[in-house]
C-alpha cells in the first residue's frame, strides 16, 4: 500500500544563475487529488566562485567536468543539511533534485544535469531522486519541459501556467481550438496537456546587464530606458525555432549560437539591448497566449519581478495575467521537481509523451539511497 503524505525537499538551479532554491514541501492524495503546502523556501546565491564553475562548467574537460558533478553534489548536500537544521524541519522522506543544466542536445541524444545524486543521498543520508530528463531523451524525447505534470495535477484553476525563468516556458490543456490570427504555426485541435519552451527570457537579459556589472534588470528600469531597435527585433523574431508550435525545448547551446550572435553585432547601447529583447520575449509569449486562446495564466519565475517586461506582456495579449504569492513565484520550480521526486518513487509517470515528445509517457528519474 502506497503512502499518500510526503515530506519533500525539492531543489533547482536554473540556467539564470541565480543560486540553488531549495523548498521543503507537504504533498498530500486524498480523494483522488493531490495538494500540496510550502513549508519553507530559501535561495542559496551562488558565491562568484560558484558562478564562475558552473558558467563555464560546459567548457571542461570530461575529466574535470565528472569531479566538478561530484563536488557540486557534496555542496548541494550540505546546504540542504544547514536548510534542515536551520529551519528545524525534522524526518525528511526525499531530497528531489533538478540538478544544473550544462549539455542539452536532445536532438542528438543527450542531456547533462550536473550535482551528484548519489553524493547529495550520502551527504544527507535521505533518499535522493535525480537526473529526470535523460531517461526521456532515452525514448527520444525532448527531455522538456518536465514541470507540465505539476501544473496538471497541483495548479488546476489556470488555464496555463507561463514560467519566466532564464528560458521562457508554457504548459496548458489543449481545450481550446487554436485561433486563426497565425495559421503558420498552426497546431491541429487536440486536447490533452501541451506543453514547450517559448523563447530565452533571463538568460539573455542578465547576459546584458552583466556587460554592466549587474545581476539582473530590477523591474526592468534599463530596458524601459533604452529604445528597440527594430531591426534586431525582426532578426530575433525570424529565428526558425519561432516557426511552429510543438514540443520543442531550448538549451544554452542554440541561445549562444543564434541569439548572442545576432545582440553582439548590433552596436547600440546596453539598455537599447535590453529594450529590444524584452520587446521580442513579450511579443513571443503574448503570440502563444492569444493563439491557443489562453484566459487566464499563472506566470512565476524571476521574471514575474520584471514588471516593465510584464507590461509588456500585457500590452499583446488577450488574457488576464495572474502574479501569485512570492513562494509561489519563486518556488514553484522546485516545488514541482520535489513533486516529481513523489510520483517517481511511486511508480507513476512524471513525463507527459504529449509534452516532451515520445512514443509514451514514463517516469523519470535515478533514486539514490
Amino acid at each position: 500500500m502506497q503512502e499518500n503524505k510526503y515530506k519533500v525537499i525539492g531543489l533547482m538551479s536554473g540556467t539564470s544563475l541565480d543560486g540553488l532554491d531549495i523548498c521543503l514541501c507537504h504533498f498530500t492524495f486524498e480523494g483522488g487529488k493531490w495538494m500540496y503546502r510550502i513549508e519553507k523556501a530559501k535561495t542559496i546565491s551562488y558565491t562568484p566562485v560558484w558562478k564562475n564553475k558552473l558558467a563555464k562548467a560546459h567548457k571542461l574537460s570530461a575529466e574535470n567536468l565528472c569531479a566538478l558533478d561530484a563536488e557540486f553534489g557534496k555542496f548541494i548536500g550540505q546546504q540542504v543539511l544547514k536548510f534542515i537544521k536551520t529551519n528545524k524541519a525534522g524526518k525528511v522522506d526525499l531530497i528531489s533534485s533538478h540538478g544544473h543544466t550544462v549539455f542539452h542536445q536532445p536532438q542528438k541524444g543527450f542531456t547533462l544535469q550536473i550535482g551528484s545524486g548519489a553524493a547529495i543521498a550520502a551527504v544527507t543520508q535521505i533518499k535522493t531522486v535525480c537526473d529526470f530528463r535523460s531517461g526521456d531523451v532515452a525514448l527520444g524525447g525532448q527531455g522538456a519541459p518536465l514541470v507540465p505534470i505539476g501544473d496538471e495535477l497541483l495548479f488546476t484553476r489556470y488555464d496555463a501556467c507561463l514560467n519566466l525563468g532564464g528560458i521562457a516556458n508554457i504548459s496548458f490543456n489543449r481545450n481550446n481550438t487554436p485561433s486563426p490570427r497565425d495559421k503558420s504555426r498552426g497546431t491541429p485541435p487536440t486536447k490533452g496537456r501541451m506543453a514547450f519552451d517559448i523563447c530565452p527570457a533571463n538568460t539573455v537579459l542578465n547576459y546584458l546587464t552583466a556587460k554592466k556589472r549587474l545581476p539582473y534588470d530590477k523591474g526592468g528600469k534599463l530596458a524601459k530606458s533604452g529604445l528597440v531597435h527594430w531591426y534586431l527585433l525582426n532578426k530575433l523574431n525570424e529565428l526558425s525555432f519561432y516557426k511552429e508550435y510543438k514540443s520543442k525545448s531550448l538549451g544554452r547551446e542554440w541561445i549562444e549560437k543564434n541569439v548572442f550572435t545576432l545582440i553582439d553585432k548590433e552596436k547600440i547601447s546596453v539598455n537599447d539591448k535590453l529594450a529590444t529583447v524584452s520587446e521580442h520575449a513579450a511579443l513571443q509569449i503574448a503570440h502563444a497566449l492569444n493563439h491557443f486562446k489562453i484566459k487566464n495564466v499563472l506566470i512565476t519565475g524571476g521574471g514575474a519581478y520584471n514588471s516593465d517586461f510584464i507590461s509588456r506582456i500585457a500590452a499583446y495579449s488577450d488574457c488576464d495575467l495572474e502574479i501569485p504569492e512570492d513562494n509561489t513565484i519563486q518556488f514553484k520550480e522546485a516545488l514541482i521537481f520535489a513533486f516529481l521526486g513523489v510520483l517517481r518513487v511511486r511508480g507513476e509517470v512524471n513525463c507527459l509523451k504529449n509534452v516532451t515528445g515520445t512514443s509514451r509517457d514514463s517516469s523519470g528519474g535515478a533514486i539514490y539511497f
